[in-house]
Formats: structure tokens, sequence, C-alpha cells
């Protein structure tokens, strides 16, 4: 493995062991007003009056009124309100009481009576004829497969929501003085939230300063929300210049007024001749909630990635984005993927099932290589190692022997072992990195000889500055000790894009290289220098057309081979983890622990959408609101994981390096469930799939 990976201790390891490191919460609090959000009780409905109690002074009360220019908040389409009237789901932001006392403030907030005009929600998206956004991918002949096959198979799939469970729950803190704005707190994009804070408050952009403060957490959640509450503390701050208005949400607040994963119900049909798929024909639905949020971004990677792994010469996808009157479904960690995966990674199990053939063998058969069409009619341009990265896992969980072994069961306990493949697609769909988000990183020498990292760019945790100061160090062959990056304020740093899908690394950390490259060549001791380096297409993409949508919706993909064997107690419908693996190939690992660390991360995060988190909204009211009763794995679920790195380089990445953080996200899911499935030996269409589902699968012998 490159000499690069070894790793080294992360620049923020100091900070957080020895409590130092200032999150949101942590700013003093004298001469701050502390705000409280008023929420709609109801799903749907129009609020004809809001009854207030008598405010002390120093209290005041912010609506859609106070909002100084769009009442709108900026995200991908702007049907956000940062307040509203018009209730749309169970915690839709109606105002927000702020004063000196945050339990005065909570107790006042108690006091407001809302009435409403009720009118009838709807929660299930089957049921919805509100369409937000739809896509459709098509490929080679589909009609003439489903024509000539000389079978064709169909299943249905259904994912549920999934809560984010960072650590640190959503906070910011707004002041308004002299005309300027300063909004920080817990984000993933800087630029992101500067923009909505500027449609919504009429300020210029000089004029609204974004900092992230130190963020414990994201995994998209982070993303989309943000801009929502930094406009809501933006106008509060501007009703009273001169204070510092603070909110930060407890547990039960974040989970049942922040976006989720998206539910997603999808049918699957496939053409079936002399033993090969030779056609599918798709249908993707996912619950985009109440508000559009990053649906179309979620939809448009599931409907890119519904034929999985897979060579499918003829291939028609329907994706559709649907509204519902439960929370809004926003970014959320693999966005799109992790569905669509588990949809067919499971498919092409049942498949294999109904023609009597191992399924391992009729998916290596059916594996994309280099040079083949994507889904899109792109094309695998580089190499394609699922093959062999199949082959070591199954040789480290000893797979095939597992699965003779545990034919036939019958007994209280029973074990399986499943298996999963899937890519992620690095960076943003087709031409999004060229059109839309012209990244640009700067690098700053300054007199001393230290190198400074200017980038809009955010660490959550998940080791960026670290892996962004050992490029510029590589490149530059300067120790780490003398490139230093602090958090990202608008007011410094360039735009260079937000921090997600997977890009941060593979597109940023290439342009600061490409910068060090510049600075090694003109350095000039004792002088400052500035480096700024923008964004180039790779040359070698076949252009994406949004519209036909064909193209290369990515550059490169990373990939990843997961298996994981399970025990189930037919008593009590429990399922334990056992063993697992997983085989990932990020390109060149630029630190190795970090890339580990991510990878089991997410491996952990995606059994647990599998198998024990269930927060669906019942009459669009989230029931399990706290960690009592919102369950997510431990290390402890998951006593034995091996995680080994595959390394294939991408040539435009910095090292050979392709994105990360998302991918272990999206393959473990279908692996557990294809595991219980092997060891009830019944069919399994949905998850999560929980103790309960245990006991009704093995009383209906199907599920």
């Amino acid at each position: 493995m490159n000499s690069l990976s070894k790793s080294i201790q992360k620049i923020d390891h100091s900070s957080k062991a020895n409590g130092s490191a200032i999150y949101v919460c942590d700013y003093p609090t004298s001469e701050m007003f502390f705000g409280r959000i008023l929420r709609s009780s109801i799903a749907k409905g129009i609020v004809k009056n809001v009854i207030l109690p008598d405010l002390p002074s120093e209290y005041y009360y912010v609506d859609m009124t106070d909002v100084p220019a769009i009442n709108e908040v900026h995200m991908v389409d702007d049907d956000t309100p940062v307040f509203t009237n018009n209730v749309e789901f169970i915690g839709d932001p109606i105002g927000m009481l702020v004063g000196s006392d945050e339990h005065e403030v909570d107790r006042l907030l108690c006091e407001i009576k809302v009435e409403y005009e009720e009118l009838t929600p709807v929660f299930d998206p089957l049921l919805s004829d509100h369409l937000f956004y739809e896509f459709n991918v098509d490929k080679g002949d589909i009609n003439s497969a489903f024509n000539n096959a000389d079978k064709i198979i169909e299943f249905e799939y259904n994912t549920g929501h999934q809560e984010h469970v960072y650590l640190e729950t959503n906070g910011m803190i707004a002041e308004y003085r002299d005309g300027k704005l300063l909004v920080h707190g817990s984000l993933q994009c800087p630029y992101y939230v500067s923009r909505a804070v500027e449609r919504a408050t009429g300020l210029a952009a000089e004029n609204v300063i974004v900092r992230q403060d130190v963020t414990g957490g994201g995994f998209g959640g982070k993303e989309d929300f943000p801009s929502t509450l930094a406009c809501q503390v933006a106008v509060a701050a501007m009703k009273a210049p001169g204070t510092r208005v603070r909110v930060v949400f407890d547990r039960e607040e974040d989970i049942t007024a922040t976006s989720k994963r998206h539910p997603s119900f999808c049918k699957y049909k496939a053409a079936i001749k002399d033993g090969k798929i030779t056609g599918m024909d798709i249908e993707v639905l996912i619950d985009a909630g109440a508000y559009t949020t990053m649906s179309m971004v979620v939809l448009q990677r599931a409907t890119i990635g519904a034929c999985g792994v897979y060579n499918i010469p003829n291939l028609h996808v329907n994706g559709r984005a649907l509204k519902t009157n439960t929370i809004p479904n926003g970014a959320f960690r693999g966005f799109g993927a992790p569905q669509v995966f588990f949809a067919v990674e499971m498919f092409m199990t049942h498949i294999a099932k109904e023609l009597g053939v191992d399924s391992v063998e009729f998916k290596r058969a059916h594996f994309a290589k280099q040079g083949d069409l994507t889904s899109t009619s792109g094309k695998y341009h580089f190499p394609v190692p699922l093959s062999e990265m199949m082959s070591a896992v199954i040789r480290e969980s000893d797979y095939h022997a597992k699965m003779e072994k545990y034919r036939n069961q019958s007994g209280r306990y029973r074990r399986g072992i499943g298996l999963s493949a899937i890519f992620h697609g690095c960076g943003f769909t087709g031409n999004g990195e060229r059109d839309l988000i012209k990244a640009v990183a700067h690098l700053k020498k300054h007199t001393d000889g230290k190198v400074e990292i200017l980038t809009g760019n955010t660490d959550m945790g998940q080791g960026l500055s670290t892996t962004f100061i050992k490029i510029v160090a590589r490149e530059l062959d300067l120790p780490h000790e003398q490139i230093v990056i602090e958090l990202p304020d608008t007011s410094k740093v360039p735009d260079s894009g937000p921090t997600v899908a997977s890009r941060s690394i593979m597109v940023v950390g290439e342009l600061l290289r490409r910068a060090a490259a510049r600075m090694k060549l003109e350095w000039v001791d004792g002088k400052e220098q500035l480096f700024e380096q923008h964004y180039e297409h790779p040359e070698f993409m076949i252009p994406f057309d949004i519209n036909a949508f064909k193209g290369d919706a990515y550059p490169t993909y990373s990939w990843a081979v997961n298996a994981v064997e399970v025990e189930v107690d037919t008593l009590t419908g429990k399922i334990s983890i056992l063993d697992a693996w997983g085989s990932f190939d990020v390109g060149t690992p630029i630190d190795e622990n970090i890339v580990v660390g991510q990878m089991e991360g997410g491996f952990i995060q995606s059994v647990g959408w599998a198998i024990m988190e269930n927060c669906a909204p019942r009459n669009g009211k989230i029931g399990n609101k706290l960690l009592c009763d919102y369950i997510i794995p431990t290390s402890l679920d998951i006593p034995n994981l091996k995680i080994m790195l595959h390394v294939e380089e991408y040539p435009e990445g910095p090292f050979g390096a392709k994105g990360a953080g998302e991918m272990p996200n999206v393959g473990s899911a279908p692996a557990v469930i294809e595991a219980i499935q092997n060891a009830l030996d019944v069919n399994i269409h949905k998850l999560p799939f929980m103790p309960e589902d245990v006991v009704s699968s093995l009383s209906l012998n199907q599920y």
C-alpha cells in the first residue's frame, strides 16, 4: 500500500480528547437570547390564529411576517418555508419564541395556543397524487427483451425511514450588528447556509458570514436542515439587532423535526433468456415527505443505481418522488443508493432461487466489467474489481462451507450467511461539478513558511482536515506540522462546494494537490503567496444529458463486497450478528485508519437500518423520538468485523484516491437481510426486518 496511507494522529484528536473543542452549545451564554420553535401539532391545515401569553420585556415572538425578504429556504428547489401558516407536517415551524432566560422561554412556549383549520393529510406515498420529480433511464430495447423471454420474474421491495443519530444535535447562533449578520453552528455546507440566509434576509453576500463550529457528526443530516435553522435564527436576530440568538435542539426535537432517509417502494421485473437476465423493468418510488429538500438528487442516484452492479443490456427505470404530509426526507449517507441496492441485491438472490442456481455465481455472471455501458449509457472507464473482491470475501468468510452447513435447519436457533456487491458513484451526478458547483480551492503560504488550506469543506469527525493536510504535505514534501487548516468561514475561504456526495477528497483534495504542485514550483522564501485552483472536468467523461438521462453519471466508482453471518432466535425473534466481512475499493486510502473507521462506521450504520431502526410515522407522527426507544447498533452488536481494502487507483484523484464516505453505508443491509432469509428459508422483501417480523415470517413462511 502507498506510504501515504500510513496513519497519523488526527489533527483534532487532542482538542476533542481534552475537551477544549468548542461546539455550538459551548459558547458563553451571557448576553445570549434563547430561541424555541413553535411547531405544528397537526399534519395538514391552515393556521388561523396564534394566541400568545403576555410576554415580559426582552421576550419576543417571530413568525413569517418577520422574514425580511423571501420566506423560503434555498435548497435545490425553494418550497421549504422559514416559518409558515400553511402546515404540511407535524412539526412544521410556525414561529419562534425568543428570550433571555432559556427556562422561561420553554415555559412560555407551552402556553401558546394555535387555532387551525384542519385539512385532509396524505400519509401513504402510494396514494399521493402530488409528484415532485420524475426521471427515466432507458437502455437497449426493453420490449424486445420481454417479448423474447423464456421466463419473467417480478418482485416488490420496500425500505423505511432512518434517523441520522449524530452525537451532536442541530444548533445555530446568529448575531446581527451594523448591517452584518454572523451565523455559526453545527453544519456540513457553509455556502449552502450562506446562500439560504442571503435569500431569506435580503442581505448582500458580503454582509452574511457563516462559520462552522466543531461539528459532532452529520451523515447528511446537516447538509439540508442547517439552512432552515440558520434562516430562523437569522430572522430572529434581525428582529432584535445587537442580540445573539441561539437555538440548540434537544434529542426529541432533533428526531421529530429534522430530515430522514427516504422510504422507498420498488417494483422489479426481469426477462430471463437461457438462464441470463436480458432485461429489467424497474419502478422506483421514494417518499419525499412534506417538502422537496434534497429529493431531486436522491431520486437521481436511486434511478441511476437501480440495476446495481450488473450489466443489464436492456433496461427501463422509472423513478418518482411523491409528496406526503410527513416529516421531510432529505440527505442521508448513500443518497438513494442504499434503497435500490437493497432491492436489486435481494432481487438477484430471489431470481437465482427461482431458477434453482447458486446466487453468488448468478450475480458474478452478471457483473459489469471495465468498458461496459452503465445504466445511463455511459462507460465504466476504469477497472471493476468486483469478482476478485468477492473471491476474497468468500474465502475470508468461508461462505460456501457455511451455506452448505446451514441448509435445512430446524430448532430454536438458526444461522445464515448473506453476501452483497455494490458500487457508489463518486462526486455530483452528471455535469454537476462543472456546471453547478464550480469548486475553487486556495493554498496560502505565509511569510514564516507555513501553508494554510482554504476551502469551504467541513470536518464532521470523518477526518477530512487530516487527509487534506496529508495531501498538501506530500505534494510539497513538507512535514504535516507545517500545514494548517481552520474551520471554514465564508468571509475567508472560497466556495469549494459542499461536503457531500463522496467528493471532498476526490475533487477538492485533487484541487489542493494541484495547487500545491504549483506552489512548489513557484515557492519564494519569506514571501506571502496565494494559489487558486479551479475545478476542471475530466476530459474522458461522456457528456451527461440530464433531460435524456444519458452519459457518464459519475467519473468513477467505489466498489464493495460485504458478507454477514447471523443467528436468529426463532422463539424471541432476536437477530444476532456473529461475524461480518467487507472488501472496499476507495482507491488509494490517504490515511488507512481513517478509511477503515469510515468503512466500519458505515457498515454498522447500514446494519442498524436493516434490523433495528424503525421510526415510521404513524398518522404523520414519529413515536420513538428518544434514544431510549430509537435503538441503534453498537460495537457489541457486531463483535467481529473484518475490513479489507482493495486498491484500484483513480488517476484523476489525489494520489489515486476515490470517494469513501458514503459507499460503506450501501451494502451491508442487503447482506444481513439475505443472511436472515437463508437462516429462516423464507423470502424477505423489506427492511427494517425486526424481531416481530421474524416471528411473522415463520408463521407465514413468507414476508
